[in-house]
């Protein structure tokens, strides 16, 4: 199935930036899948180095760096670096949207396994760039230069360190005119030269002088001086508030001035012209606001554009405006930020403090070091306050933990949403509960993690200082989201999904050898199960495709087992039971040729014990579907034709959105387009079908649902999309995402809406954990979210004869298809509707068979649930050909099974039919009677499922079951009819409900078909 997983990877490089990573990876690896990209186009000798990491605190490439939240691509941040005065020869993307060069690894940066960088690149999401602490690396194939040192000595200037200095009170007071770019020889010898014996290079591009130091300046240390000259690449020039000093040790300086004031030039604190902000000839609205403080108690604006040293007013002015923000500023003469207000409690400054010219225009003022000229087209600026973490008005039940220490590149949570602008405390609080996740952090601002609680005492290094947590929320600016590798931490106070643990939880039972891997497994009304497999693309050459087990005779493998047979390949076909005399299997589509057209019936015959005679019967070339079809699904309607929906054509191959009926209507092609399996091919096979008590149809796909029109098929409603997993919306549910679905079960008087419950499914190989419910023909109907205790693809579910379901196989990981799943999931489940919401779910025992691809739950008529298949042909996990058993609490109790009979076994619409109990445990006003719909399963899908719990009234021991009212709330056809004695239910007996209204019984009219015909019993 290469294609396949071809496709389904590359529609998930197109995801939008969700992902899941947790620690530790040995134990988590099975939850991160890596994008498979189409690679960078490399120019000149760059290659790419891999993954490495890094940290917000300090940086692995410490050079020039930039954020582009929509464009960036590996190709452009290579370009970014090449493009500096001085090239770099390390290129490094990361966190999907920022670019960092460098001449060398710094601060401990070493190569990660190449799995960790995995999100794709903001502009182009076929390439990887990087991941939250991951830098993908690219080499210009240079060699990289000496590292930068800190200059011991320049002629007769001896270096004296590093100094501390501010803007509103300079260490050295004179800002010199310097020839060409700040390095340590074009300070020194601009200070010389003006006659001064200590000079001082800072934040790369200035330079001061002095006769000596002013404003208590003290010695700090040598690392904090750590920003490359812009001149020289190979030396330090300072770094933010540091000045690495020289001092002068000859006897010949010239004699300064007596009145020294600030020269022109190196960027320094002040201009030897005055420079002025700009307040006429903006572009309408802009105006000049005034001069901010920034840093004064955090980062003020947050958006920051690449440096440009050819900056002026107008052209920062632009690009804000270009993307749609309200607010330009400007900061030490290069540097250009956009925004619709100021952060952290920002203050205006002295006008004069503002005074370092343009790059691109020395006149117009660019604000100073930390300070900012600022500009609104709003006619005003809105200066939010200091964040603070967010402790009162939460959402639910959660409340305010601390500030958590994250383990370094490994997470406490599993789960991640990034939301670059509107990551708010309340927004992720929401998020997390919604998908039953008490545990829930805010990060870097725009980083939301949903997770247990279980999880920080697992994998945190415990609380740190309030104080860590600093940054604001993206879409919050006045509460805080957590920091670097700290989250804002939250609880919710009590249980969100309540998971039981009864004391009784049935058992699993092995039952018998197979023969083949089923595909399609079908209870008949002789109470034997035939099984059809893979016909001609078998893993066993003698393979007939088909087989019957006789549930009496499994203690001899030898007789339990009759050898039936199919022409043509019935793999990924879909399957029902019909509601004519013979209740006849039928069997659609196929894998490829003719085989995706075929039409196969079998009429179940013989009795237990007792071989039939009947075999499958086809004839491709007499009676065929009218589009081929592979992976499609099929639906008694409430008129008893057969709906038959979607599919491929043939294996992996082009889409088949289609509907058409069968027996197919006379008048030529009579199928049906449908845009909307179109468009979500290939991730709506098997579709979900249901007859609503309307007479409508509900069609469930990928993760869309949508309401039919009985009689047209077009579409009568489109419901609210299914939702998917904590992190993504694209997660799916239909085949290669895979879950189950089936209807709540129907009481009368009938006038509730029906509930569709869908549980499992895939965020394209990231299995979910979660069931997820809609009353389809409900006022304005809403999804449920319920979470289960583990994550599960290819979910089998089975409803039971006291109204829950069983939940079982399945796999953790992955998806659909061969060698696509791992981890099995061998915990079987019960959902129970009667319970509250989030309460439904109890934990029941475990097997040891892995059942994965290809396994399927069927009933039994004596309450056990049949376990059969998987063909996961994927290392490690066996073709299983052993059938189980599963035991429900129902069964395992201690209880007798009552008994019953029924008179009648063909009953209409609306009829009362008597039957005689026999009750063991509790009498009749403690019991219960329902009906479950003769189903077919495959894929886990139980085509034709239905559970009703009918009216009776009991005289004694003789009972009358009122039937169903109409064909809408339950279409015709064949029903099992179960007494339950409390919770313990009878065997079943076989009734027809409904008869036969689309003749079925006398379809296909061809001599080598055996026709029940049509009629009572």
């Amino acid at each position: 199935m290469s294609i396949l997983v071809r496709s389904l990877w590359a529609l998930s490089a197109s995801l939008p930036l969700l992902h899941a990573k947790h620690a530790p990876l040995e134990y988590r690896i099975n939850i991160v899948h890596p994008r498979q990209s189409s690679g960078p186009t490399l120019p000149g000798n760059w290659t790419a180095e891999g993954c490495y990491t890094d940290n917000t605190a300090s940086r692995t490439l410490t050079g020039p760096s930039y954020t582009d939240t929509t464009n960036m691509t590996v190709e452009s941040c290579i370009s970014f670096c090449s493009d500096q005065s001085t090239s770099y020869v390390y290129a490094g993307v990361e966190y999907s949207q920022e670019c960092y060069c460098g001449n060398a690894f710094s601060n401990g940066g070493t190569q990660a396994l190449a799995t960790d960088c995995d999100m794709p690149c903001s502009g182009d999401a076929q390439e990887t760039c990087g991941a939250g602490n991951r830098l993908s690396v690219y080499w210009s194939g240079v060699q990289p230069p000496v590292p930068p040192i800190t200059v011991p000595s320049v002629g007769l200037w001896d270096s004296l360190g590093c100094y501390n200095d501010s803007v509103n009170a300079r260490a050295l007071a004179i800002s010199p005119s310097v020839d060409g770019d700040v390095d340590v020889e074009s300070c020194t010898t601009a200070c010389y030269n003006s006659g001064y014996p200590l000079a001082g290079m800072e934040y790369s591009t200035q330079c001061f002088c002095g006769l000596e130091f002013d404003n208590g300046a003290t010695s700090i240390s040598l690392g904090t001086c750590d920003m490359v000259c812009a001149g020289n690449s190979s030396e330090y020039c300072g770094g933010s508030n540091a000045l690495n000093v020289y001092n002068y040790t000859g006897t010949d300086l010239p004699t300064p001035p007596s009145n020294p004031g600030g020269g022109g030039g190196g960027g320094g604190g002040g201009s030897s012209s005055p420079v002025y902000p700009v307040t006429s000839g903006l572009p309408s609205p802009w105006e000049y606001a005034a001069c901010y403080v920034d840093n004064a108690y955090g980062r003020a604006i947050s958006t920051e554009l690449p440096d440009n040293s050819n900056v002026t007013v107008e052209l920062c002015i632009a690009s804000c405006s270009e993307q749609n923000f309200t607010v330009a500023a400007l900061e030490y003469s290069v540097q250009c930020f956009c925004g619709d207000n100021l952060d952290n409690g920002a203050v205006t400054a002295d006008e004069s403090d503002c005074d370092m010219g343009c790059g691109g225009n020395s006149t117009e003022a660019c604000g100073g070091p930390n300070r900012l000229s600022v500009y609104t087209s709003t006619g005003n600026v809105t200066v939010y306050p200091v964040p603070v973490p967010q402790n009162s008005s939460l959402p639910g039940q959660w409340q305010y933990q601390g500030c958590l220490k994250e383990p370094g590149a490994n997470r406490t949570f599993p789960y991640q949403n990034i939301w670059t602008y509107n990551n708010t405390v309340e927004a992720c609080l929401n998020q997390c509960a919604m998908f039953g996740y008490p545990a829930a952090g805010m990060e870097y601002g725009d980083e939301c993690w949903c997770g247990d609680v279980s999880d920080v005492a697992e994998y945190s290094d415990g609380f740190a200082n309030a104080s860590d947590c600093s940054i604001p929320c993206s879409g919050d600016p006045i509460h805080l989201c957590g920091g670097p590798e700290r989250l804002q931490l939250y609880y919710w106070n009590g249980g969100i999904d309540v998971w039981n643990t009864p004391d009784n939880i049935g058992y699993y039972e092995f039952l018998i050898g197979g023969v083949v891997v089923p595909l399609v497994a079908t209870v008949g009304i002789n109470g034997k199960v035939s099984f059809v497999e893979k016909y001609g693309t078998s893993e066993f050459d003698n393979s007939t495709g088909a087989y019957e087990l006789d549930l009496s005779l499994v203690d001899n493998f030898e007789l339990a087992w009759r050898t039936m047979h199919v022409k043509t390949d019935v793999f990924c076909s879909g399957s029902l039971i019909l509601p004519d005399r013979a209740a006849r299997q039928l069997n659609v589509g196929g894998w490829s040729l003719e085989s995706t057209y075929g039409i196969r019936l079998y009429a179940p015959d013989g009795s237990a014990g007792v071989n039939g005679t009947n075999d499958w019967e086809e004839n491709y070339q007499e009676v065929a579907l009218q589009r081929g079809r592979w992976y499609p699904s099929a639906l008694v309607m409430s008129n008893g034709s057969v709906l038959v929906v979607g599919g491929e054509v043939g294996s992996n191959g082009a889409p088949e959105p289609t509907l058409e009926i069968l027996p197919t209507p006379a008048g030529g092609p009579t199928y049906k387009f449908l845009d909307y399996l179109n468009r979500t091919d290939p991730n709506n096979l098997y579709p979900f079908l249901h007859m609503l008590p309307s007479g409508r149809v509900f069609i469930g796909y990928y993760n869309e649902a949508r309401i039919l029109d009985p009689i047209t098929l077009d579409t009568y409603q489109v419901l609210p999309n299914m939702p998917g997993s904590v992190t993504s919306f694209l997660a799916g549910r239909t085949y290669p995402m895979e879950a189950t679905a089936v209807l709540f079960p129907q009481y009368p008087p009938y006038t509730d809406p029906v509930t569709v419950l869908i549980c499992g499914g895939s965020n394209f190989g990231i299995a979910l954990d979660n069931c997820v419910s809609i009353q389809p023909e409900a006022e304005n109907p809403e999804w449920t979210i319920e979470r289960m205790p583990s994550k599960r693809v290819m979910t089998c579910i089975v409803p039971l004869p006291d109204g829950t379901f069983l939940i079982a196989n399945g796999a953790q990981a992955g998806v659909a298809g061969f060698g696509l799943g791992s981890d099995p999931n061998f915990q079987a489940l019960l959902y129970d509707p009667s319970q509250p919401v989030h309460q439904r779910i109890s934990v029941l025992n475990t097997t040891i068979v892995a059942r994965m691809y290809h396994s399927e739950l069927t009933l039994l008529p004596d309450g056990r649930v049949l376990v059969s298949g998987s063909d996961p042909q994927t290392p490690g996990y066996p073709e299983e050909m052993r059938i189980e058993v599963y035991y429900p609490p129902y069964l395992t109790d201690g209880r007798t099974q009552p008994n019953f009979t029924v008179e009648e076994n063909d009953w209409d619409y609306g009829g009362t039919y008597t039957i005689t109990v026999e009750l063991y445990e509790g009498t009749t006003d403690t019991m219960r009677v329902s009906m479950l719909a003769a189903t077919s399963s495959t894929h886990g899908n139980n085509m034709g499922s239905r559970t009703i719990f009918p009216e009776f009234s009991c005289n004694g021991n003789t009972c009358t079951v009122t039937a169903p009212p109409n064909t809408y709330v339950s279409p015709p056809g064949w029903q099992q009819l179960f007494v339950l004695d409390g919770p313990t239910p009878s065997h079943s007996q076989w009734i027809r409900l409904g008869g036969d209204p689309g003749e079925l019984g006398n379809w296909p009219n061809f001599p080598d078909f055996t026709l029940p015909g049509v009629g009572p019993l």
